[in-house]
């Protein structure tokens, strides 16, 4: 996998209830394992949430129950909008970009990410659910 500036990672639907800072409220095992390949990179990353837009690992937030698999696809775009508005000031250092998120996640921030030169690897792009986990578990055996 080619070393990133930044990495994306989708939220997920399971959660711990209430509040809890961003990197933490999210508990899934595809979420762990994604969350502890890119801190053993030592890689930059931020959270691509389906409510709150691009979050910081470290912000407390609310837990929800919302994905873009279910918007329709003036809402994704609307939504890849807020997320690269927050992304552009962080952008001007960042050559490559790693997302670990599914196709909803990718469809419009990747191309607007290309627009601005900027490479985007998606390392899991085509494997099913199991494949990922298992893609996850091998990184981290290394």
């Amino acid at each position: 996998m080619p070393a990133a500036d930044l990495c994306l990672v989708s939220c997920v639907k399971t959660k711990l209830p209430g509040r809890a800072r961003a990197k933490e409220l999210y508990v899934s095992d595809w979420f762990l394992k994604a969350r502890a390949v890119i801190e053993a990179e030592g890689w930059p990353w931020r959270i691509l949430s389906a409510k709150y837009g691009l979050v910081d690992p470290d912000a407390v937030i609310e837990a929800y129950e919302k994905t873009l698999n279910e918007m329709r696809k003036d809402e994704r775009v609307e939504w890849s909008h807020k997320v690269m508005a927050a992304l552009d000031p962080g952008l001007v250092d960042v050559g490559s970009v790693v997302i670990f998120a599914g196709e909803k996640y990718r469809e419009f921030l990747a191309p607007a990410l290309l627009e601005r030169g900027i490479t985007v690897h998606v390392p899991m792009e085509g494997l099913r659910s199991g494949e990922q986990l298992a893609w996850l578990n091998e990184r981290l055996d290394r």
